[in-house]
């Protein structure tokens, strides 16, 4: 793609790659390959990732002669043609603006953004709280809303220094650049893509209009430009060749065809004048001159963001805040109907170093581009041979699961040539050989005759229901006629196998992502690639940051060894230990316990005596005592007993009744991995009252160390044991905040949703607590279900005030200090977040009489888009100075691209292994107990080590770890094995509100202040 500096060298591009929006006769391609096949054409299989508006697909069977053009709408104009009707208030010709550049950043919040506490700021709180002195920290009658936490001094020194680069890019901007900030109203109503279309088109019949701008359009609503146009209200007219629907029956709009034909559509484009904004309070905030309480500047924010987008967004498949193309590599079929695509991410935040552009490597599913028949044989195992279908029609479940496949996907026929694109809602109730419809002259007309006689074309799976493509009536559409349309993510629950196949697309070793990262600032499709640039007055570097981190030190450990404390430090480069010479710290005694298996061949059966003697070795020699022998034998039970849930209980109760209810672990072993685990999990866990370990049986014929002492991790950890603490306590390595008999608590929490298609499901939070101080590494759940959706726990009060009456019985004093970690939070709900769960936990506080806790709230993001690459001074060295590629555990950045004013770092707490490492994200919203960088950069850091399921240090604090994983546990409760609730509401043609939120069955006694989770 050549770039040129004339002015009307873009416009004359896009034209030309638009033609069809241009000027292109609709029907001059119209019997184009008329008598291919259908099947051909329909078994077709690849992307094209085109604009629907484009390119036309060829007409396969014979189709009606053409009828002239005709617009549905009045005043009647040539395709063409774009007519200015109206003008307001003339202005004076249009001037530009040039200043000089002042370095900024965008990071897009919503409109309530958290601002800022004062420097050195103690107790922040609303005009409801009160300090330490009784007085109202601010106004009564005045409130304002809370703010967060500002950095507490110029970043941390602890560690040893190391030169980094981070994927993020400066961007420059002239604070003096005026954009003018125009509200478009299109009518009737649009989809983005044609909005789009219908912007392109206006802007290049319009230069003089609109002052030669060339502005940036978000799709909807937001027009900018960079100089002010003639009149602060514009009218246009613009015709693009969209099909009009002219039936007046229901089943006309797909049936009648004969009767359709393209047209052009006209639009009505209203654009009125909202705001004019510089970049000077921006300039100002980023560089700090401005009061701390002031909020961050969204108006020029986002529209620098939209500026910084419109050229990808026209050239690339837009999914979120990515972009997805072909040009970056080929598309990789991953099965079930879907395929890769790679792409990449950006975003405009506001750093220290002033504005930047955060751009990285992404890889998505879509579903593949192919005919709906074999798009279906791919997607599910029974249409796997579609021979059968052809003369038997689908069963009840199995229609459920087609419509379920279905529902929601674009897609356009292949029977006439046409540009319309049609949503699936549903399935018909009847089959396509029992489908009738009334034609224009109210004569009965079956849809297998219709298709015969107009496109001697014969249905070939007549068995088949039809796609219901209204949501409201009844209009049908014949699968076989229906072609997948190209760039549509796919929203479905990805299989394991599918997930690996994704993960391995993306996963890059730190060297080949910098150098994608880095040809997509210099690509074609890359947010540089346009006139944006110099159309705003933005410089964007095309260099990654070049910073400094530091690699913080790890922690002495403590292991045990036959009652005595063994001291250990993590030396390796991966910061890994083992237990080959060493016990777990607090190893358990496991004298009741037994062993269930489903399925597997009299093989595998035969394993489990050696398995039970392996791994009981194997916990001896960890510290941990598991009977050599199960209290009742074996139990060995069908797979099929997982499918049935009343059976698969009554079997678990049989094995407690054997133990006298008195079980302390279940081991279960399956063949494979099977849906009757979440079944499994709840039963064990709410009704019986026993923790489980599972595992599968290809795993017991090749036994390995590390696999069996894997399995003895994470079963001392479930019954009560520990595997490793810090050496020097925390008391020890922060002296002025922790005390030895001023205990503390950890907490973390987290939400689990239903997976996009999923619109009934309940939403799942879980809030963790440790439970023991100072060694803090054990900790129970409290796990709720709440409204669908909802990120903002809802029950958060009560779970915070159950954890402190049990901290309270364990410890016997209520901790002085909270540390609250909260995961699964984005930066548009900071502030929400904020005002409404921090006053939970304050409200749970209140519950105990003359109780204040020093509350420190933390935000912990896992799912962002930084990585930190190490600065390799010498370009032909393949790794870094400490032998690898990837930063090293105990990597932590607070400078330069970190947040301008609020207290939060980077932290690689692991070592990646595969792939690009993603350092965590730790945000501080709210901190009473004013930590400096140092001390709550070690403080993190440190409790990294003490996970209980592995022996190195994990990329997650584990408060947010165990909460994360405490809310899967309940997500699984949810889940049953009949599928009974997860097709509700599927065969509806509207979408169904979401039902009243069911509670989660209640966890036993006996195991609910266990780690049952992990």
């Amino acid at each position: 793609m050549e770039q040129t500096d004339k002015p009307n060298a873009k416009k004359k591009f896009i034209t030309k790659r638009r033609s069809f929006r241009g000027g292109a006769n609709p029907h001059e391609h119209h019997h184009y390959h008329q008598h291919q096949l259908l099947q051909q054409y329909s078994t077709q299989f690849g992307f094209c990732y085109q604009n629907e508006y484009q390119r036309y697909h060829p007409a396969l069977l014979p189709l009606p002669s053409l009828l002239p053009l005709q617009l549905a709408l009045t005043p009647s104009f040539t395709q063409n043609q774009t007519v200015k009707s109206k003008t307001h208030s003339q202005k004076s010709p249009c001037k530009l603006n040039n200043s000089p550049f002042a370095a900024s950043s965008y990071n897009k919040v919503s409109a309530d953004t958290v601002s800022h506490a004062p420097k050195g700021s103690h107790q922040q709180a609303t005009a409801s709280l009160k300090g330490d002195d009784g007085k109202k920290l601010i106004p009564a009658g005045k409130p304002q809303p809370l703010v967060a936490a500002r950095r507490p001094d110029s970043g941390g020194k602890e560690g040893s220094a190391i030169s980094l680069l981070a994927n993020h890019f400066l961007v420059k901007f002239d604070s003096s650049q005026k954009i003018y900030h125009y509200n478009v109203e299109i009518t009737p109503n649009p989809s983005k893509q044609v909005a789009r279309a219908i912007k392109e088109k206006f802007v290049n019949n319009n230069s003089a209009v609109l002052c030669g701008a060339l502005p940036a359009y978000d799709g909807q609503k937001n027009l900018y430009s960079s100089v002010e146009f003639q009149n602060d209200k514009l009218e246009f007219y613009v015709n693009l060749p969209i099909p009009a629907s002219k039936g007046s029956s229901p089943d006309r709009e797909i049936c009648d065809l004969k009767e359709r034909h393209e047209q052009l559509k006209l639009f009505r484009i209203n654009i009125k004048l909202v705001s004019k904004i510089n970049g000077k309070e921006l300039a100002k905030y980023l560089s700090k001159e401005e009061d701390d309480w002031i909020p961050l500047p969204q108006d020029y924010l986002h529209a620098l963001d939209v500026v910084l987008r419109e050229s990808p967004t026209e050239k690339c498949i837009p999914a979120g805040r990515s972009f997805y193309s072909t040009s970056m590599g080929r598309t990789k079929e991953i099965g079930g109907g879907a395929a890769g695509l790679r792409g990449f991410f950006q975003s405009l935040r506001p750093t220290q170093q002033g504005l930047a552009l955060n751009v990285d490597f992404s890889v998505t599913a879509f579903h593949e581009s192919i005919g709906v028949i074999p798009y279906l044989q791919k997607r599910l195992e029974f249409l796997r041979d579609l021979s059968e279908k052809k003369t038997t029609s689908l069963t009840g479940q199995e229609k459920k699961e087609v419509e379920k496949a279905l529902k929601n996907i674009r897609v356009f026929v292949c029977h006439r040539e046409t540009v319309q694109r049609y949503r699936v809602y549903g399935l018909t109730e009847e089959a396509t050989e029992n489908l009738w419809f009334t034609d224009r002259d109210g004569k009965n007309l079956r849809l297998l005759s219709y298709f015969k006689d107009h496109y001697n074309y014969d249905i070939q799976f007549s068995k088949l229901p039809c796609l219901q493509i209204s949501r409201s009536k009844p209009c049908y559409l014949p699968m076989e006629l229906c072609v997948i349309c190209e760039g549509q993510k796919f929203l479905g629950k990805l299989s394991d196998d599918q997930t690996a196949k994704i993960l391995k697309m993306g996963c890059q070793r730190p060297r080949e992502r910098k150098a994608i990262i880095e040809g997509v600032m210099r690509g074609p499709v890359g947010p540089t690639s346009g006139n944006q640039e110099r159309e705003f007055n933005l410089q964007v570097s095309r260099e990654m940051t070049r910073l400094s981190g530091r690699i913080l030190h790890p922690p002495k450990l403590k292991l045990g060894n036959g009652g005595h404390v063994t001291k250990l430090v993590p030396s390796r480069h991966d910061r890994q230990w083992n237990l080959l010479d060493g016990h777990v710290f607090e190893g358990t005694k496991i004298e009741r316990w037994a062993l269930i298996g489903f399925g597997g061949t009299p093989e595998q059966k035969s394993k489990v005596p050696s398995f039970i003697s392996q791994l009981s070795q194997r916990c001896a020699e960890m510290g941990i005592f598991l009977n050599k022998d199960t209290i009742v034998g074996p139990h060995f039970e069908s797979a099929q007993v997982l499918n049935n849930v009343s059976l698969l209980e009554s079997k678990l109760e049989k094995i407690q009744r054997s133990a006298s209810n008195n079980l302390q672990l279940l081991i279960c072993v399956m063949e494979r991995k099977h849906k009757g685990y979440a079944d499994l999990k709840r039963i064990a866990e709410t009704s019986i009252g026993v923790v489980s370990q599972c595992c599968l049986y290809p795993n017991l014929s090749k036994l390995s160390s590390q696999f069996l002492a894997n399995l003895a991790l994470k079963i001392n950890a479930k019954v009560g044991g520990c595997t490793v603490a810090l050496y020097n306590s925390l008391p020890c390595q922060i002296p002025r905040l922790f005390k030895y008999d001023e205990p503390a608590i950890f907490m973390g929490a987290d939400v689990t949703h239903p997976h996009p298609l999923d619109d009934h499901s309940p939403s799942v939070a879980a809030v963790v607590g440790s439970m023991n101080w100072p060694t803090a590494n054990k900790y129970i759940s409290r796990i709720r279900s709440q409204k669908h959706r909802q990120e903002i726990i809802q029950d958060l009060g009560a779970m915070v005030k159950e954890l402190l009456d049990d901290f309270y019985q364990e410890v016997k004093k209520l901790p002085g200090r909270i540390i609250f970690f909260r995961d699964g939070v984005s930066e548009t709900q900071f502030y929400r977040v904020l005002q409404d769960e921090l006053q939970s936990i304050k409200g749970a506080c209140s519950r105990f009489l003359g109780y204040k806790p020093f509350i420190t709230f933390v935000v912990v993001q896992k799912r962002h888009h930084t990585r930190l690459f190490p600065f390799e001074t010498d370009q032909s060295s393949t790794k870094n100075h400490y032998g690898y590629e990837n930063i090293p555990p105990g990597t932590v950045v607070d400078s330069v691209i970190t947040h301008p004013r609020e207290f939060d770092f980077y932290l690689c707490s692991h070592w990646g292994m595969k792939g690009t490492s993603r350092p965590t994200h730790y945000h501080v919203l709210w901190d009473e107990n004013q930590f400096t960088s140092d001390e709550l950069q070690k403080l993190v850091y440190n409790l990294c080590y003490t996970f209980v399921r592995c022996t190195k240090p994990i990329s997650l604090v584990p408060p947010a770890y165990y909460a994360h994983l405490a809310a899967y546990r309940g997500r699984l409760y949810l889940d049953r094995s009949d599928s009974s609730a997860l097709s509700k509401g599927i065969s509806s043609l509207s979408r169904p509100a979401p039902p009243k939120t069911a509670p989660l069955p209640k966890l036993s006694e006996n195991i609910k202040k266990l780690m049952f989770y992990c």
